[in-house]
């Protein structure tokens, strides 16, 4: 926890805080904090800023905060992913929460196990937690923009549209291809990236091929088939670095 988040409605009118929660804990026993001392805060949704400790016991923490510096702007990148199982998924929303990603879609798909989509943790304040987590660990505020798609047609015939559109490179990950990232998104140089990655046995053909019709461009990372919650940083870190190379001529 490299910044502790704070929700607005839980500051008072004289700008103070008191947390219960693990944030506590993680004052008294991780950062151990003594009263007096400051520490770094974030609204959610809002700015960053510092809290000073007015009082501190086993049992609570009161923190004058103030918050006036913008967090850190969103990485240029919206992703589309198959709905891993619920432990991996945990994992992969914290690390693109930290990462900055934009938008998240967690969509179905052929190779899906179907009670992935009644698992407790895609109740909003489950998955709204796994990103906070993401957040606490990148130093930033801003949540990402995260919804779930049941049903593969209607997201990729009706809502990828709009979302391609927006986006100047768009990439769907596939092993069956011998087209490498920096072969399909040569130029990403400042340019909205969208990409989508498959489940582990990765995705049908009738799904490449509606992704193909929204121009999203298939490629591999190769020979060896990853985990989605290795594939995902692994992807987000290359298509950060060619997104910031210059522009070749």
């Amino acid at each position: 926890m490299n910044i502790i988040l704070i929700d607005p409605e839980e500051v008072s009118a004289t700008n103070t805080v008191t947390l219960h929660d693990r944030r506590l804990g993680h004052i008294r026993k991780v950062l151990r904090s003594n009263t007096g001392d400051t520490v770094r805060i974030g609204l959610v949704n809002g700015m960053i800023g510092t809290g000073v400790i007015d009082e501190l016991s086993r049992d609570r923490a009161i923190l004058h905060i103030k918050a006036d510096t913008p967090p850190p702007a969103k990485k240029p990148i919206d992703l589309i992913l198959a709905l891993p199982r619920p432990i991996m998924l945990k994992r992969i929303l914290a690390q693109a929460a930290s990462f900055g990603v934009a938008r998240i879609f967690l969509i179905n798909a052929n190779r899906v196990e179907k009670s992935f989509f009644n698992a407790t943790l895609l109740a909003p304040d489950n998955l709204t937690d796994c990103l906070r987590q993401g957040l606490e660990q990148g130093v930033d505020t801003i949540l990402p923009e995260l919804s779930v798609h049941p049903r593969f047609r209607p997201f990729v015939e009706d809502l990828l549209p709009p979302i391609a559109a927006s986006c100047h490179i768009r990439l769907v990950a596939h092993p069956d291809t011998d087209l490498h990232l920096d072969q399909a998104a040569p130029q990403m140089a400042g340019k909205r990236s969208l990409l989508a990655i498959g489940p582990e046995g990765g995705w049908v053909d009738f799904e490449i091929e509606r992704f193909r019709e929204q121009g999203l461009i298939p490629f591999t990372l190769g020979p060896r088939i990853l985990r989605m919650d290795t594939a995902v940083p692994a992807l987000l870190a290359q298509i950060d670095l060619l997104g910031r190379l210059p522009a070749q001529p």
